[in-house]
């Protein structure tokens, strides 16, 4: 291989990335505008649970069991002006008592109480909310009033240790910023195919090899620069900064063999950022079960990119280290060179 040639050829591609004012513009904004939006985000979260109860009379037992200053108890004249309240966000959980509760249970009846919730509560915790229930009617009437509980399996208790917003998007942002890129090396491709710029090319000394792997560099270093400008900016290097690191160049690389796939497919500029809109929102799946995590899956760890924003979000977030995360750098290993080796081979038979 000839390196002063390989060389050449990615200061080339690089002015020519850049002379398209759409990826430039692209690139620039996108990494401002992940900083701008990751500070504008809450840093900080709110875990005070706002409770809500409407009941006929306030036993001082019930008073002292939830007596807490994690939870806020607001106490209601009605059914009725606790189901506004709940649907104004203004509570996230409320328990409506009958009005004749005490009646119900002196003449041996089993009142039921109602269980209201937000609209932004997650099915996860519909169970949690079922269960403070049936407790609530222990701690009111010494025993169980009729509630239907349905048993669910729920993750690992995160009480007190909320994640920011700000720190649940910065996974994405890394992520999006790898994925800018992909689309940008694979339109800078299939122009050069399109125009019969590489068959030029591989008239001079520069080999095939050679081509292959000055745009490999490019890609996977162009798009590994920026992801890292975007941690330091944000403090994402602070945590396990060697992990994270390697994480994000075999992400790169990842996504350089994903550009070699649409460049491929791709005939045109439209062709491409067809394709690409379609591979690029597949690979961003793994991002939302970070986000919303009753969205997780068994069937999202065949995406690759899975491992890369499971690596990143834990190490940041959980200070999770080589021994928690080191073991997806494997399967992303493997599926990067798996497509890359794809994505040239394909790449390599249409202008052969």
């Amino acid at each position: 291989m000839n390196a002063a040639a390989i060389w050449a050829l990615i200061q080339k591609d690089a002015r020519l990335y850049f002379a398209n004012r759409l990826f430039a513009l692209v690139t620039v904004l996108g990494l401002v505008a992940y900083a701008v939006i990751y500070f504008l985000l809450p840093a900080t979260v709110d875990e005070t649970l706002k409770v809500g109860l409407a009941i006929p009379e306030m036993p001082p037992a019930l008073a002292t069991a939830l007596d807490d200053d994690a939870v806020v108890v607001k106490q209601f004249a009605s059914a009725a002006d606790l189901r506004a309240a709940v649907a104004a966000s203004e509570v996230t959980v409320g328990f409506a008592f009958p009005p004749d509760l005490f009646d119900q249970l002196r003449q041996g009846a089993r009142p039921t109480i109602e269980l209201l919730l937000a609209p932004e509560v997650t099915p996860d915790f519909v169970s949690v909310y079922e269960a403070a229930a049936r407790e609530l009617s222990f701690n009111l009437a010494g025993q169980e009033l009729p509630v239907t509980i349905s048993e669910v399996i729920l993750g690992p208790d995160l009480a007190g240790a909320q994640i920011a917003p700000r720190q649940r998007m910065l996974p994405l942002f890394a992520v999006l910023v790898l994925m800018v890129e992909c689309l940008g090396l694979a339109s800078l491709i299939a122009a050069e195919v399109e125009q019969g710029t590489i068959r030029a090319l591989l008239v001079t000394p520069l080999t095939m090899r050679g081509l292959f792997v000055a745009k490999s560099l490019f890609g996977s270093l162009f798009a590994f620069a920026q992801a890292v400008m975007l941690l330091a900016v944000t403090g994402g290097l602070v945590q396990a900064p060697l992990l994270n690191l390697t994480a994000l160049l075999i992400g790169s690389v990842l996504m350089t063999g994903v550009a070699f796939l649409i460049a491929s497919l791709g005939r045109d500029l439209m062709s491409v950022m067809g394709w690409g809109m379609l591979a690029l929102l597949i690979m961003a799946l793994p991002t939302f079960t970070v986000l919303i995590p009753g969205l997780a899956a068994d069937w999202v760890r065949l995406i690759p990119t899975h491992y890369l924003v499971d690596t990143i979000y834990r190490s940041l977030n959980f200070g999770a280290g080589w021994a928690e995360v080191g073991g997806n750098l494997l399967p992303l290993a493997a599926s990067a060179l798996l497509l890359l080796a794809l994505g040239m081979a394909i790449l390599q038979r249409r202008f052969a």
